[in-house]
């Protein structure tokens, strides 16, 4: 088994790459091969955003063949997620959250355009569904790791949400527990590649009116690293 191991920054990956043999360096967009657990791994930094997120898994679907790409990071969870920070969430789905159209009666997602991000086996529009298989086994992993965990809709974003209230206008639209800003960039290269996705964040903070000295991104860096090497065991 051959898996892609995507994550944003170096400050979201340290514990993994302590794990791999030969060790990754921290060099942004430069691929690695590796050994994790006993599987082969390709890791890489993709960088901040869907841009660099769908450059990064462009590159790595285009030149390996991969079995399961997972990406990782810290998140923010929504008030109402029932998440704290240093939990870990798991993606039901990855959803676009701004693209669409605002209107003097509010936002409509991309289906009010008519004009789909992707046509396959079926049309995609800003949402694109997880693979159910491989998030069973991350919520497994999690739990088996002693954390918290939560499965649920994930939201991906150009403009993080610094305010409760813009949080809560996105969290409303997909139903969401968790948002990031590169999710649903990978989730749409790989459904266009056809290799199944699997999201894990750990919970940096909540998403309020925003104070940094209330987060742990060390924390949510640490805990997801935990689970990502658990899942990779557990991967047959």
């Amino acid at each position: 088994m051959t898996l892609a191991l995507i994550a944003p920054t170096p400050v979201e990956s340290k514990e993994i790459r302590h794990k791999i043999r030969q060790a990754p360096g921290d060099e942004p967009k430069t691929i690695f091969k590796g050994d994790l657990e006993g599987k082969s791994v390709i890791f890489t930094h993709c960088g901040v955003g869907k841009v660099n997120a769908a450059h990064s898994a462009t590159i790595i679907l285009e030149k390996y063949e991969v079995d399961v790409l997972i990406l990782f990071g810290i998140g923010g969870a929504y008030p109402d997620s029932g998440l704290n920070i240093g939990d870990i969430a798991i993606a039901e789905s990855e959803n676009y959250g701004e693209e669409g159209v605002i209107t003097k009666d509010g936002w409509s997602p991309m289906e009010f355009t008519g004009f789909p991000f992707l046509r396959k086996e079926k049309e995609y529009y800003n949402n694109f569904p997880l693979d159910i298989k491989f998030a069973k086994i991350a919520v497994k992993a999690s739990k088996d790791c002693g954390f918290d965990t939560k499965q649920g809709n994930f939201v991906t974003v150009s403009q993080c949400s610094g305010t409760r209230e813009s949080g809560e206008i996105i969290r409303r639209r997909f139903d969401g527990i968790c948002e990031n800003m590169e999710g649903a960039a990978v989730a749409h290269i790989c459904a266009m590649y056809g290799v199944p996705m699997v999201e894990v964040r750990g919970i940096s903070n909540i998403i309020e009116d925003r104070d940094m000295k209330r987060w742990n991104i060390d924390r949510a860096a640490l805990n997801c690293n935990k689970v990502i090497i658990e899942l990779v065991r557990k991967l047959k």
